[in-house]
């Protein structure tokens, strides 16, 4: 039974994960190349019952997103792992448990994650850290809105071309919303390129707006007397 769905479209890179998941965990790896293609194989492999999925996150045919959330309804609890397009020296933030694998992908990060993955209960949710999803989705040059849920808040960021202009929880907005989003560890998100934001408020570089946002938290955390 294969553990992982592999979803890549390079001709040398995607066998070379299989390769590699099975060398050094074991699991075997279904390998499709678009989305079509994956929702084909797991229909008419009525036995497939994957735990992780493993995603290009756009291509030919290929929208990342749209797949993991098409696929997590068909098997809950799968968790999801994104390769996006970007260089992973483009990342300007280390993320602890980031689930995303730019290329050179880090062999070693990625086996223990998958490990990890795997060995997750069933039906648990596919938690992402909000840094994860909010650096991955500017350096993608991504439109459109991302909705975060944690526990029983839910927060929203808008995103033109990359950049982030809106944000909002509950009555906060703007960079007090932002800071509050950017400290949730374990959220589920949904993407929606057709949302647009109702206002907007944040006009610096995502990069800017995210390591301001991470030092309000920290300075939120400190004893009054020390802000």
């Amino acid at each position: 039974m294969s553990q992982l769905l592999i979803v890549h479209q390079d001709t040398e890179i995607g066998p070379q994960l299989v390769q590699m998941v099975k060398e050094y965990t074991g699991h075997e790896s279904e390998l499709t190349r678009t989305e079509s293609e994956t929702l084909f194989s797991v229909r008419r492999r009525a036995h497939l019952r994957p735990r992780v999925l493993l995603t290009q996150l756009a291509g030919d045919g290929l929208d990342g997103f749209g797949l993991a959330a098409h696929l997590s309804e068909m098997f809950p609890g799968l968790q999801t792992l994104f390769s996006p397009l970007y260089p992973a020296s483009a990342q300007r933030m280390e993320i602890s448990g980031s689930k995303v694998f730019p290329e050179p992908i880090d062999g070693d990060r990625l086996v223990a994650t998958i490990e990890r993955s795997v060995r997750m209960l069933p039906g648990a949710p596919d938690f992402f850290h909000a840094l994860d999803v909010l650096q991955m989705c500017c350096l993608a040059g991504k439109s459109g809105a991302v909705q975060m849920v944690t526990g029983g808040q839910v927060g929203t960021v808008y995103l033109r071309a990359g950049e982030l202009r809106e944000a909002e929880i509950g009555s906060a907005q703007s960079k007090e919303a932002l800071a509050e989003i950017a400290s949730w560890s374990e959220v589920e998100f949904a993407y929606d390129a057709g949302l647009t934001a109702p206002a907007v408020s944040l006009d610096e570089p995502w990069h800017d707006l995210l390591a301001e946002a991470v030092a309000e938290r920290q300075r939120q955390a400190l004893p009054e007397w020390r802000r």
